[in-house]
């Protein structure tokens, strides 16, 4: 039988939600910029069977790395993110948007050998009707190498030695270079390094704890879990083993999560709220920004998993590239 533990007491997980304030954490990774295109259907065209969309506004919101970093800063902490973009708009926007979030964006390089990663969603609906995306169209082109992303390494040892916890959020744009990770994580023991990467998992030996969905999961053991408990609690020891990490967490979508801890059984998280999602985009985010600085701010794993899996259950009930402050996650735990 899987093991599904107690949840810790309410006013235990609303503690620990308070200690995020003040925190600091350095977000290392792929920022991207989310493009939002809304309008209202029309009708159907006569050129071809495709809806006709009356335009009616756009904008560009941090994706990537960059919704990481808001979802940190919206639940109280001060976060430095470290990254490229290009010299271009979209880069413009995507700084201008983290900055006003109140985030350190010093050591975001705009760089003039490419362009900054735009993910375009075109959201359309009815006059009657909520917007949905009907569309995305991405222009994802990793950096060339000839500035490789190494170059930040030295930035990111002289910057974890003023923070608490550390992101990396790699979406395999080539921002993030793994072995610099290792060489450089194995100089810092003791320091929470919480990782996100899409295709890269096993590539980042040493890190405190990874939170793969369950499609990065099946593609780092390279086999299918087809909703198999068995199979998940398989895979999470073995990549638990080759990491080398104390933690690992696997989201499972309408499943929960799986938690899995050196020397521990594995423990499973039911979803949290209602099965009525809204829009899954970013919610990878929120998991990593609230378990990075829950384990931060010294809370011990399940705990930390608790409030993560109830703070991605609000996070799915937002359209597009959202945020969960910590009053909404507090409210959550309290069943306000």
């Amino acid at each position: 039988m899987p093991h599904s533990p107690q949840p810790a007491a309410t006013e235990d997980l609303c503690s620990a939600v308070e200690s995020f304030a003040g925190r600091r954490l350095l977000v290392w990774g792929d920022f991207v910029a989310d493009r939002f295109l809304h309008g209202s259907t029309t009708r159907v065209s006569r050129e071809a069977p495709a809806l006709v969309l009356r335009y009616e506004g756009e904008e560009v919101r941090p994706g990537g790395a960059g919704n990481a970093a808001l979802n940190a800063a919206a639940l109280g902490a001060e976060v430095i993110a470290c990254g490229f973009v290009g010299d271009d708009a979209a880069g413009v926007a995507l700084l201008e948007a983290l900055a006003t979030a109140g985030i350190n964006v010093d050591h975001i390089s705009r760089r003039h050998d490419g362009a900054t990663p735009v993910k375009t969603r075109v959201m359309a609906g009815g006059q009657h009707t909520v917007r949905q995306q009907i569309l995305r169209i991405d222009d994802e082109r990793p950096w060339s190498q000839s500035a490789p992303c190494s170059t930040i390494a030295e930035q990111i040892t002289e910057l974890a030695a003023e923070v608490d916890g550390v992101m990396i959020s790699d979406y395999g744009l080539a921002t993030v270079c793994a072995s610099a990770a290792r060489e450089w994580m194995a100089t810092t023991p003791g320091l929470p390094v919480v990782l996100d990467s899409r295709h890269r998992l096993l590539e980042f030996v040493g890190v405190t704890a990874a939170t793969p969905n369950e499609g990065e999961a099946e593609e780092a053991v390279r086999r299918a879990f087809a909703n198999d408990l068995e199979a998940v609690e398989v895979a999470g020891a073995e990549i638990t083993a080759n990491l080398g990490c104390d933690h690992l967490l696997i989201t499972r979508g309408s499943h929960g999560m799986a938690v899995f801890s050196q020397g521990q059984e594995p423990a499973h998280l039911p979803t949290h709220g209602t099965h009525e999602i809204a829009d899954v985009t970013g919610a990878g985010d929120t998991v990593i920004a609230s378990f990075t600085l829950a384990l931060a701010a010294g809370v011990e794993v399940l705990p930390a998993a608790q409030v993560a899996n109830v703070a991605a259950g609000l996070a799915v009930l937002k359209y597009g590239t959202a945020t969960v402050t910590s009053a909404e996650l507090l409210g959550a735990l309290r069943g306000a």
